[in-house]
């Protein structure tokens, strides 16, 4: 411009082919935005400006690798036109500029060697996965790092930080997930700063990254977004349509082979819209049914109240009545047969608020089947719940079809389809998913020579990447939003004790070490109890202080009935305080099982979904035969030990005895918690289930309060 002062004002085809009158002229066509062309210009002023230099280098240099990265990252179509005027590489080999070892952003060499390794030895399991994004918020802060001497907080995508005085800070981490689908490992690849992330960006770091797996012998079959905005505008991006009339659950990579990858929205925000759209709208009507949220409103802030029960009679006997008390199961989940099977039975009961219910408990059973579809844990399931397997295509295949008809024909109260409407997102992502999934069933499952017969299916949902990333957030130390020195750093720290063994997810100290207590946690804003806490936030919060215990008071036909036939104070404390147990973690529970185990029950009854009938003595609830087996057991062990030691009663040391010596009374014992002997296969197959979960808490719990 110093050589030609009215270059400015010039006319593209007169200007000399720099690369900064190519990016002013891209701008100017509106096909690369202002935004991006001045952080262009302001991060790499010191590149060669003509073609001449540009062809005279003999090797890229780190600042040339950069802006190739970054702008193709951005805006493909504008380094396409750049490429055909100055030697930029293919795009294909720009993965290996955005990768870097130890824990810095960008791909993490380590983990795909470390893939690469298994896929060479052969390892089945590993040859084709499911590829998973998600993005984090990040705290805006510049530091300085003494250690690389450089300043952090920018942008960076991998191939170095962009870290010019007019550059932006870093709001959001990007982490990129590979998931088996057919053995149960998962592997972090990278993360990727960045200050406002797009649909085009997220679709163009997944292609990078599909492409850096298939050079390592891995294939990709499916890629799982969240179910927002920005992943729908991710999914067209990627040419994914979703038209109902006409759906496109794949897409082709590279763009024109016959490798077609489908794409999926997670499964528990796609819920979380459903459910928005039913309460925004309060009543959803189909060609034959109405579909009523009040009557879920209704069942979730049902009063606990006292009912009489015919019992059986016995041989020579009169029949009588026994008093129970209906109770509802907070930890059910709204889109379950638990809540379908409770509204029908309250119908039939003949509760008012229930007595229009058919179209709802309609919706509910059918969205309850598609949630056990696509939450697929493990091999061992049956039914619906279990994997992907070729001989229940028919039926799968059929229920897809029922929700796509009934979908498409959903109205407000005011005629409009919901299908065109505000609230369209979550009904249009599970027809995607729909069809995803029937689109696998025929290229994959059904078909001889084909990856695997049996699929897992949560393999397709973010679960497997939430459980890192709350491990992420545990290991920064806080509850808000880390910065980028802070991310890194905990990222190194989990990525150093990162295992891609089947079977052993990134827990970090978190708490929560499986894939089906995370999707628990995931669906807690989708049970009964959100409901609840929305509309009656007091109910079910008030747990009694003291133990009342009616003297005189049998429970004839009760599992406890022996033990409560001695009527000392003794006995019924240990009962009673077995009830107040029950109730103090039936408050905090997430699993619908194993709540209702908590608290007696007659087998005999008929199963009523998310509605319990429990039996209470002295006004506290009376628990399950195994909850007072596992008190009264932790009572023999405190009386027995209670008095031997040095005195000091209070240390952690002493307490964790106890517990051994309550564990080793257990073993061999009774069977406990019958009802739970099929909800251990919801989960990973592991010693740390649900069952010794209970066993530890309930253990816990007596011993603090004694």
């Amino acid at each position: 411009q110093q050589e030609l002062p009215a270059a400015g004002r010039c006319s593209p085809a007169h200007r000399p082919r720099t690369v900064a009158n190519v990016l002013r002229e891209l701008a100017e066509k509106q096909q690369l935005s202002e935004e991006t062309v001045s952080l262009l210009q302001a991060q790499f002023s010191d590149l060669p400006c003509d073609l001449h230099r540009w062809r005279q280098m003999a090797e890229y240099s780190p600042e040339m690798r950069q802006f190739a990265c970054l702008l193709h990252l951005y805006h493909i179509k504008a380094y396409d036109y750049l490429r055909k005027i100055f030697p930029l590489p293919h795009p294909n080999s720009l993965a290996n500029w955005l990768s870097n070892n130890e824990a810095a952003a960008g791909f993490s060499n380590s983990i795909f060697l470390r893939l690469q390794e298994k896929v060479e030895r052969g390892e089945q399991g590993y040859r084709y996965c499911a590829l998973m994004v998600q993005d984090m918020s990040l705290q805006k802060q510049q530091e300085w790092d003494p250690q690389t001497q450089h300043l952090t907080g920018f942008v960076d995508l991998g191939a170095g930080v962009l870290d010019a005085d007019e550059a932006p800070l870093a709001s959001e981490a990007i982490i990129l997930m590979a998931v088996g689908i057919s053995s149960p490992w998962s592997a972090p690849l990278g993360y990727f700063f960045v200050n406002s992330t797009t649909g085009h960006l997220l679709a163009q770091l997944l292609r990078q990254t599909i492409n850096k797996l298939n050079n390592i012998g891995i294939t990709v079959l499916a890629v799982t977004s969240g179910t927002t905005a920005r992943g729908a505008e991710t999914a067209r991006a990627l040419g994914i349509r979703m038209d109902p009339e006409r759906i496109q659950c794949t897409f082709q990579h590279p763009p024109g082979s016959i490798h077609n990858i489908m794409y999926f929205f997670d499964i528990c925000h796609a819920l979380q819209l459903v459910r928005n759209a039913l309460q925004c709208f309060q009543k959803i009507e189909s060609l034959s049914d109405t579909v009523w949220w009040q009557d879920v409103v209704e069942l979730a802030v049902l009063q606990e109240q006292r009912v009489l029960e015919p019992c059986s009679p016995k041989l020579g006997e009169p029949g009588s009545e026994e008093s129970y008390y209906l109770k509802v199961n907070l930890a059910t989940p709204l889109f379950s047969e638990g809540v379908a099977d409770a509204l029908e039975h309250l119908q039939k009961r003949g509760l008012a608020s229930f007595q229009n219910c058919s179209g709802t408990v309609k919706f509910v059973r059918l969205m309850s089947c598609l949630c056990d579809i696509f939450h697929g844990r493990g091999p061992c399931r049956r039914g619906l719940k279990g994997p992907l397997l070729a001989g229940n295509y028919t039926k799968i295949s059929h229920l897809f079809n029922e929700a796509k008809s009934f979908f498409v024909t959903l109205t407000d109260s005011m005629g409009k389809y919901i299908i065109k409407s505000k609230r369209k997102l979550g009904f249009l992502s599970l027809l995607l998913n729909a069809e995803s999934f029937k689109w696998l069933y025929t290229n994959y499952v059904c078909l001889e020579g084909t990856p695997s017969h049996h699929l897992l299916s949560y393999a397709f949902s973010l679960d497997p990447l939430e459980l890192f990333l709350r491990a992420l957030q545990q290991a920064c130390g806080s509850s808000g939003s880390p910065t980028c020195t802070v991310f890194q750093a905990a990222y190194h720290k989990l990525l150093a004790s990162c295992s891609l063994t089947p079977g052993s997810p990134h827990s970090g100290g978190s708490g929560i070490t499986s894939y089906l207590d995370i999707s628990l946690s995931r669906g807690r804003d989708l049970t009964l109890g959100s409901i609840c806490a929305q509309y009656n936030p007091a109910h079910g919060r008030t747990l009694a202080t003291e133990y009342h215990c009616c003297a005189g008071f049998l429970l004839h036909g009760s599992a406890l009935s022996n033990a409560l036939t001695d009527l000392s104070l003794y006995t019924q404390s240990v009962t009673c305080t077995s009830g107040f147990i029950a109730e103090q973690l039936a408050s905090d529970l997430q699993c619908e099982a194993c709540l209702a185990s908590l608290f007696e029950s007659d087998e005999s009854r008929l199963r009523c979904g998310s509605v319990l009938y429990i039996k209470k003595l002295g006004g506290v609830s009376l628990p399950s035969a195994s909850v007072y087996h596992i008190t009264s057991i932790s009572e023999r062990v405190l009386n027995q030990y209670g008095k031997v030691g040095d005195g000091n009663k209070n240390t952690k040391l002493w307490h964790l005895s106890l517990e051994q010596k309550v564990f080793q009374e257990l073993l061999g014992g009774s069977l406990l918690f019958p009802t739970l002997t099929k909800h251990l296969f919801n989960g990973e197959l592991c010693v740390n289930n649900h069952y010794t979960i209970l066993v530890k808490e309930i253990t816990r719990h007596y011993l603090n309060i004694r």
